[in-house]
């Protein structure tokens, strides 16, 4: 890096060393509690009340999140014990140059996460400016609200750690004031005891699926964050308790407000700026600070997660411009408006057949088939080849993803069925567990076996 980018030094690549490790347990915390109470998992709280019961949509999230976390931290614990980023790793079970697809994709699907999140935050400082002064500009906001993304997110992650600690702390005293307000307002015995619509568009099983795949969304991203945990043990329980938190908050948000709003007769809604506003524009105006600093605070880990996977590939690039690149293509994106929340449903049960059968292959790769070591060095520079396979390309991996991918795609759109999420993790880690063996693929270097992670 020159000396005009030193506040983003270590923005690389390059595998983050032990002593340049800036994450405690409490920034751990705090990174991913902010991570997830985010309007997008807020919608997706939405989705399902009144389709189902407002108790079992509870124990829905709760155990999706507790179980779907479990993954996410094991992959984020690979980037804690290497150093790297989650699309550097990737090359350890895809091979050197078959990591640039699945990575290409990543990066794709990170700019479209952003353009959902930039949209919808900048949505409910529309409702709650529109509530108090009368003016609504969305598409100010909308741009407003990325800009601020790109402007935290180019001086890259530790003014990322910083800046989160203020905005998460700030936004869950904000999250308390929300609740608080929903909950002396309305009754909530008549949110528990209201009734499942007569004809519900989402099944319990289909809701389980639904939350497991908010969790995998994350999957690609975690190790571009956890590699600068101090331990190992700081990095699990810290992103185990604050993911789980954040999105178990963000989920029970939706719902309730989906749920009040349908009770009170007003457009069922994720949004609590439209609920509360309804009826006190100042409570609106905070549950729409809820919404934008929730969005600033995920999409700048998106957007430093997209600019990390775009490096992947073009590690030449600098990460200072590539993010100012990203970041004007995220603010086009946004003014998409209302086609992203259309399609919404539809990309999350996307990044479940696009993403779920990589980080299992990756998962399995890692902890059972190279017996928990990567060489660091060796998946950057490449050198020696140790994770070139045949021609640069793991073909086994290619196989099982594509088994993986398929059937994630059929038994979700096709022909639906329960626990489809779940389902497709297990199979394409048999499937390339045992392909692996089979083709002889998974030996590690002798001088390797007994070494530890970088």
């Amino acid at each position: 890096m020159s000396n005009s980018t030193e506040t983003i030094s270590h923005d690389s690549m390059s595998p983050i060393s032990a002593n340049e490790r800036t994450m405690s347990l409490f920034s751990t915390f705090f990174l991913w509690l902010g991570s997830n109470v985010v309007v997008t998992t807020v919608f997706t709280g939405m989705l399902f009340v009144p389709d189902m019961t407002y108790s079992t949509a509870l124990i829905v999230i709760i155990l999706g999140t507790l179980l779907g976390t479990i993954p996410l931290i094991l992959m984020g614990n690979i980037g804690t014990r290497t150093g790297l980023s989650t699309m550097a790793l990737a090359r350890g079970a895809f091979g050197q140059r078959g990591a640039v697809l699945p990575t290409a994709v990543n990066t794709i699907v990170l700019i479209g996460w952003s353009w959902i999140q930039a949209y919808m935050g900048a949505l409910s400082l529309n409702e709650a400016i529109s509530y108090l002064t009368g003016y609504s500009n969305i598409n100010l906001f909308t741009i407003l609200t990325e800009a601020l993304v790109v402007l935290m997110a180019m001086y890259g992650h530790r003014v990322i750690e910083t800046t989160e600690k203020f905005i998460v702390s700030f936004m869950v005293v904000l999250v308390v004031i929300v609740f608080g307000y929903m909950f002396i307002t309305f009754d909530v015995g008549n949110l528990i005891r209201m009734t499942v619509m007569d004809n519900p568009s989402i099944t319990v099983s289909a809701a389980f699926d639904i939350v497991i795949a908010t969790v995998f969304s994350w999957m690609l991203m975690v190790s571009d964050h956890n590699r600068y945990c101090k331990t190992e043990k700081v990095g699990m329980v810290g992103t185990y308790l604050g993911f789980s938190v954040s999105t178990i908050i963000a989920m029970v948000l939706g719902a309730t407000v989906s749920g009040f709003s349908v009770l009170n007769h007003i457009t069922r809604t994720y949004d609590p700026t439209v609920l509360i506003g309804h009826f006190n524009p100042v409570f609106g105006f905070a549950a729409a600070l809820v919404i934008f600093i929730s969005v600033l605070s995920t999409n700048t880990m998106v957007l430093y997660s997209a600019t990390m996977s775009y490096l992947a590939i073009f590690k030449q690039h600098h990460f200072k411009k590539i993010v100012l690149i990203l970041g004007v293509i995220c603010i086009f994106g946004a003014l998409l408006k209302d086609w992203l929340l259309t399609n919404f449903q539809g990309f999350l049960l996307m990044i479940g057949s696009l993403f779920i059968p990589v980080v299992a292959i990756m998962l399995i790769d890692y902890y059972i088939l190279k017996r928990k070591h990567y060489d660091a060095s060796e998946i950057i520079s490449g050198e020696n080849k140790l994770y070139w396979y045949s021609n640069g390309i793991n073909y086994v991996a290619y196989i099982s993803f594509i088994i993986g991918a398929v059937f994630a795609y059929y038994f979700s759109y096709v022909h639906p069925i329960s626990g489809t999420t779940i389902l497709t993790f297990l199979l394409t880690c048999v499937v390339y567990a045992g392909l692996m063996k089979v083709a002889r693929k998974a030996v590690v270097p002798e001088e390797n076996k007994e070494s530890e992670a970088v």
